[in-house]
């Protein structure tokens, strides 16, 4: 095996780019992998928010790791963090086609996703009644 000198890990592309077809809609997208600091920062940001107590939903969690994945041909973004709500209002069957992909592509493991999307139990859901 061959060790790599900096230059050459550096140089090695990694940022894979795959198209996906959503049977839902009729055609594909282009999904990419996430730099480290991409993929860290929304990690952090879920973990921190749970952290504090709030609820996170597995679609939350979808949606953000999506919107940073799906990109146009040349490679940029097709959502913008605050367009987010606009892919919530897409068909779950067709994220979820998306987030399985973005997930293996990303080193996502369901481990990962079944714990940052379980509820706190001190947390109260939206639908609870309050006192």
């Amino acid at each position: 095996m061959t060790l790599l000198t900096k230059q050459e890990l550096i140089d090695a592309p990694d940022i894979v780019t795959e198209e996906v077809y959503v049977p839902q809609w009729g055609g594909s997208v282009l999904v990419r992998t996430m730099t480290e600091l991409q993929r860290g920062k929304i990690l952090a940001a879920l973990y921190e928010q749970r952290a504090n107590g709030q609820v996170l939903r597995l679609q939350e969690l979808q949606l953000r790791f999506c919107g940073c994945s799906i990109v146009d041909e040349s490679g940029k973004r097709m959502f913008s963090d605050q367009e987010l709500a606009i892919l919530g209002k897409k068909s779950a069957a067709a994220i979820q086609v998306i987030f399985e992909v973005v997930a293996r592509l990303n080193g996502l493991s369901n481990e990962q996703v079944e714990e940052l999307s379980k509820n706190s139990d001190e947390t109260p859901s939206d639908d609870s009644p309050s006192d």
